[in-house]
């Protein structure tokens, strides 16, 4: 059974989050020196990262696109999508903004022909 995120206390889902990159590094055999260089972050900050101290989100999502995992923000960069209700009412509320613009076919509002003008 998986454990619930919302039941940790910060610091723990911090520390949590610093052994996994710390294990992804070590997975792939890359040097704290060598991650840090990558992530354009400092060696120190990456240190820290890895104790679970994440204080800077810049520094965090840079480690994590070196290693890989980036893709862990994808579902917060989802899209909704609409139900289709939503959506009906969406296409229905575009319909009613519309400008309605003379088509010139209407017959019965149509000028004098000027060729029986007298003028």
């Amino acid at each position: 059974m998986e454990e619930d995120i919302y039941i940790l206390p910060d610091g723990e889902i911090r520390r949590r989050l610093g052994q996994k990159i710390r294990h992804l590094r070590l997975r792939q055999d890359v040097t704290q020196a060598s991650l840090a260089e990558q992530a354009q972050v400092s060696l120190t900050t990456l240190k820290k990262i890895e104790k679970g101290d994440i204080s800077c989100f810049d520094s965090l999502m840079r480690v994590l696109r070196i290693l890989g995992e980036l893709d862990v923000f994808s579902p917060l960069l989802k899209e909704d999508e609409m139900s289709p209700n939503e959506y009906f009412d969406f296409v229905e509320a575009v319909k009613k903004k519309q400008r309605k613009r003379a088509s010139g076919n209407n017959k019965t509002n149509k000028l004098p022909n000027t060729e029986d003008s007298e003028w």
